[in-house]
């Protein structure tokens, strides 16, 4: 049993720190907000700031949106690193800039603590299901260590390399995610406008070397027009904006995922800054004047 800090508790965060109470594991928690009751009644103790659950925890775990989140959680006022001591680990699981991330690392290394960066993909069903992909960049020893915590959250687990390359997989994956969705929503347009029945194209397409987990259930969403978010379209934008500032600074051309983020974009600007990333079918829908299942 390890005591382990847990700060960040929207979407993604609640269900992984769910598993790690029912993995045995006693848990402090702090978040904006408060921390959600069914974790207080399952036994997570709720704490002023993060500087006290750095305090209170061995391994502490980072899950917020963005890189400026991250900073200021580990080093702002009140910040994780002021309650830090010599041999405790931080694992920050949050998607944000790998150039970041190593500045972050060599700073609470300085400490004579261990960081991990650890992003996740699998969205909050994933994080229910804990089945997780966990990308994971830091030392061999720090990983190993952790494994364990992690097999609570997840099911395909890697140590990628040295830190940063955690969140260089997560953009990585985060390109693929959305030129995905993006494929994914023009073939359902042009099957609908082409007059055939989306589903039943979407049905065929699952037996065939198109499939995939995003045909499956995105593509679902597409055709049931549910985009309630499991992960938010500014969310992804967030992401693939450190896609394109990462490939900028490395002198890359990515134009693909340039349109997939115009095409998010495009969504913002209709109001749907808080739809799921599915909902990116509707900026296509918007371009074609025509709406799936019409």
């Amino acid at each position: 049993m390890a005591n382990i800090g847990f700060i960040g508790l929207g979407i993604m965060g609640s269900p992984m720190a769910a598993n790690l109470i029912q993995g045995g594991h006693t848990l402090a928690t702090f978040t904006h907000g408060k921390t959600p009751q069914s974790l207080l009644d399952a036994g997570a103790k709720a704490l002023a700031n993060a500087t006290e659950v750095a305090k209170a925890s061995d391994i502490i775990i980072v899950m917020v949106p963005d890189t400026p989140d991250v900073e200021a959680v580990l080093f702002g006022e009140n910040g994780v690193a002021a309650g830090l001591s010599k041999g405790k680990t931080v694992i920050d699981m949050s998607s944000i800039s790998p150039v970041a991330t190593k500045e972050f690392a060599k700073k609470i290394n300085a400490l004579g603590c261990e960081y991990l960066d650890a992003p996740v993909s699998g969205g909050e069903v994933g994080a229910k299901a804990a089945s997780l992909t966990i990308m994971v960049g830091g030392s061999q020893a720090a990983f190993d260590r952790c494994k364990p915590i992690f097999e609570l959250m997840g099911k395909n687990i890697t140590l990628v390399g040295g830190n940063g390359d955690g969140q260089t997989t997560k953009v990585a994956n985060q390109i693929i995610v959305a030129l995905t969705i993006e494929a994914v929503g023009e073939a359902l347009v042009l099957a609908s406008k082409a007059g055939a029945d989306p589903a039943k194209v979407r049905q065929a397409l699952m037996g065939g070397f198109a499939s995939s987990r995003i045909l499956e259930v995105h593509g679902e969403r597409m055709v049931k027009r549910t985009f309630d978010p499991g992960f938010r379209i500014n969310l992804h934008q967030k992401d693939l904006n450190l896609a394109l500032t990462t490939a900028r600074q490395l002198g890359l051309a990515l134009p693909s995922t340039a349109v997939a983020q115009e095409l998010f974009n495009t969504c913002v600007a209709h109001g749907g800054a808080g739809w799921d990333h599915s909902g990116m079918v509707r900026a296509l829908e918007i371009l074609a004047n025509h709406e799936i299942g019409q």
